[in-house]
């Protein structure tokens, strides 16, 4: 019999299942919604929504470059254990490869595109390792970057993928510019410069430094000119050229890279997980709960 479009889509919603393997559930059901539903779990096709009210706070960040462009990512996994399956790794590879390839601008335009030249889709192909790996995963972010002809970027990728870096220089070297990356997994600043930061939060930082020293006891007379030096720590807390490098304590990062010819331009850090809710685990409990089955 024939089998529509609305049913196939009824059922992607229903399983999480991809098109054409919906497409085959209902064909061998001859249409029939529940037993199409029972085809796909019986293959473990339909794992995928079940999962999907699970919390994936754990997963790698991974970085691809070619050429003059590369992509950061970051794809999420229930639990760390995943994150190190090579099947895991390898998947987050290839969804990196096909963002960097097709260029979406938004997570959710990257996983409704075609995936692989196939009339599945990026997350029809997500959805078929979550029916094999056993986890939720989930893309959660990416950036794409294209360099000009005198820009390089320098990748670093820290603990297996805990953290991963994307700095750009324009001018100096691509050595230098994964030298940067190195810093900034390891001190975590928020901005390149000053001038990045907005006067909303300069202006709030001035003030609690204000209160500060006046709580301190410190004369009226002596305060403005101890909040701008204080102001001065805060920026070399935040702000990437104004810190000492890693590599080199003598040295603010902005100078370094003055000195191979070049200045940062911009970066990207993905720390997994960060900002997320963690899933909490109770092993005992969870063993019980299989046991129960």
């Amino acid at each position: 019999m024939a089998i529509s479009a609305k049913q196939v889509k009824e059922l992607r919603e229903k399983t999480g299942a991809g098109m054409m393997d919906c497409k085959k559930a209902l064909s061998a059901t001859e249409g029939d919604m529940d037993k199409a539903i029972d085809f796909l779990r019986e293959k473990g096709i339909a794992k995928a929504a079940k999962k999907a009210d699970r919390v994936a706070a754990e997963g790698l960040a991974h970085i691809v470059q070619e050429d003059n462009r590369a992509v950061i990512v970051e794809i999420n996994s229930e639990t760390d254990f995943v994150s190190k399956n090579e099947g895991f790794i390898t998947m987050v590879d290839t969804v990196a490869k096909h963002v960097l390839a097709n260029n979406p601008a938004t997570v959710e335009e990257a996983l409704a595109q075609n995936f692989a030249g196939e009339q599945e889709t990026l997350q029809d192909y997500i959805n078929s390792q979550i029916a094999t790996i056993g986890e939720k995963i989930s893309l959660r972010r990416f950036e794409i970057v294209e360099l000009a002809d005198n820009e390089n970027a320098g990748a670093y990728i820290h603990m297996g993928g805990r953290i991963g870096v994307l700095a750009v220089l324009e001018g100096a070297d691509q050595e230098t510019a994964k030298d940067i990356a190195m810093h900034v997994a390891a001190i975590n600043p928020k901005y390149v410069s000053r001038d990045a930061v907005s006067k909303e939060e300069t202006d709030r930082e001035r003030e609690v430094l204000k209160q500060q020293a006046m709580n301190e006891g410190k004369p009226e007379s002596i305060v403005e000119k101890m909040v701008e030096g204080r102001l001065g720590k805060f920026f070399e807390d935040i702000c990437l050229n104004e810190q000492a490098f890693v590599k080199d304590g003598d040295q603010k990062v902005g100078k370094f890279v003055e000195s191979k010819g070049g200045n940062v331009k911009t970066f990207y850090r993905y720390e997994v997980g960060e900002g997320m809710e963690k899933r909490e685990d109770n092993f005992a409990e969870e063993v019980m709960s299989q046991v129960k089955k």
